[in-house]
């Protein structure tokens, strides 16, 4: 690249103002829905500066950042291609690399490039692993969809900012409040997340599996506090501060297969099958990648933590929506008008010690109407399963 189009895309980098900041809350989420998807324990939404890349998004990873001389991300800005490494230490030069041979002891990278709205290329949308691993062209589309998602993200953080600087006091607002969100999250679940990651090398540790039995709760025990901490932080969100979204063309296949993904762990554990039944033809409808996604993890971890052990709970991708079935407790006829109020937990849940703390439905009532969509949830009575609906407005439906 040219020094004027180096300068350019630095003075690109630098209007986002996230270089040294808090990172945005919506940025994480879509890492955190990355490392899901791809079953990688790190992911990042990068900015490339000068000599140093900066972490505006991030999921596992140990630090903020680092200098561009041994970085991935550097690379698929130099060359402005995607990069797979699946394993870093078959190669001649990365392998030599400190965060390769040290902490987080990167093994798989896989990297796209952030290009945003006016053409410039901020970084990369990347997942990464400490084991090697694969990405084939599917998995890269994802990932090219999820880094358009992140430019978009990054467009609207700069927007709402320089509307605040013109004393739009609603953006002011907003901005507070993402940057409480922000802070409370790193504060939170950055302690947590390390702990899992060296838990995980523990666990890789042959010497050290006498004591399996006692890291494996302390590992789910964390996952369940780090659920805890989003859920409160989505959930309690105020009625009036409208949700972020960032509406595009969404294949509902990929919405459905996130949602899954995020809840495979668990539904092993329960011996819960997860099963996806997709139309021919793709699904694609308007709406935000990252939100709709959440939505569906909400609803499908419900269905596995409501189920029978050896049951299936099916998802099945609709020309307006997701739905998804289990054979489960379901629900008594009198707490159905209840279930999408904060914090409310039937009797089953209470008496069963089941794991939440009753915010789930709510933030899918939330999603859902801030995608002019609703959601339905059906239950013959006790015992005889549930089924939900996540219905998006037909009018929006973009059939392929």
């Amino acid at each position: 690249m040219s020094a004027a189009g180096e300068a350019t895309r630095l003075a690109a980098v630098h209007s986002y103002r996230l270089l040294d900041a808090p990172r945005p809350t919506v940025l994480d989420e879509l890492t955190r829905l990355a490392s899901s998807v791809f079953e990688t324990s790190m992911s990042t939404v990068t900015l490339v500066d000068r000599d140093r890349q900066w972490f505006a998004g991030n999921t596992g990873m140990p630090d903020s950042g680092g200098p561009l001389a041994t970085s991935f991300c550097g690379r698929v800005v130099d060359r402005r291609l995607a990069l797979v490494v699946q394993d870093a230490l078959d190669h001649p030069v990365y392998r030599t690399w400190g965060t390769v041979t040290g902490t987080p002891n990167i093994r798989f990278y896989a990297g796209v490039p952030l290009i945003d709205e006016d053409g410039h290329m901020l970084g990369t949308m990347c997942v990464l692993d400490d084991r090697p691993g694969s990405a084939g062209d599917r998995q890269l589309d994802m990932l090219t969809t999820m880094a358009g998602q992140a430019a978009g993200h990054l467009a609207a953080v700069r927007s709402r900012m320089l509307l605040a600087e013109i004393g739009d006091e609603l953006s002011r607002a907003i901005s507070r409040e993402e940057d409480f969100v922000a802070t409370v999250s790193h504060e939170l679940r950055t302690p947590v997340t390390t702990i899992q990651g060296y838990l995980e090398l523990l666990v890789e540790n042959e010497e050290l599996a006498p004591y399996r039995r006692l890291i494996d709760p302390i590992q789910r025990n964390g996952e369940r506090l780090v659920r805890m901490v989003d859920h409160l932080l989505a959930g309690t969100r105020p009625a009036a501060a409208p949700l972020p979204l960032l509406r595009g063309g969404t294949d509902l296949t990929a919405v459905a297969e996130a949602g899954a993904a995020a809840c495979r762990a668990q539904a092993a554990q329960r011996d819960v099958r997860i099963e996806i039944e997709e139309p021919a033809e793709t699904v694609r409808v308007t709406g935000d990648l990252t939100r709709l996604s959440q939505a569906a993890e909400q609803l499908i971890r419900n269905a596995v933590l409501f189920s029978v052990t050896g049951t299936v709970v099916t998802v099945r991708v609709l020309t307006d929506g997701l739905e998804i079935a289990d054979a489960g407790s379901g629900i008594p006829a009198d707490e159905l008008p209840y279930v999408t109020e904060r914090f409310y937990r039937g009797r089953h849940a209470r008496e069963q010690a089941v794991p939440g703390v009753g915010l789930g439905l709510a933030i899918v009532d939330r999603i859902m109407r801030a995608h002019d969509g609703s959601f339905t949830v059906t239950s013959p009575g006790v015992d005889r399963g549930t089924t939900v609906r996540m219905v998006l407005p037909v009018e929006s439906s973009l059939g392929r």
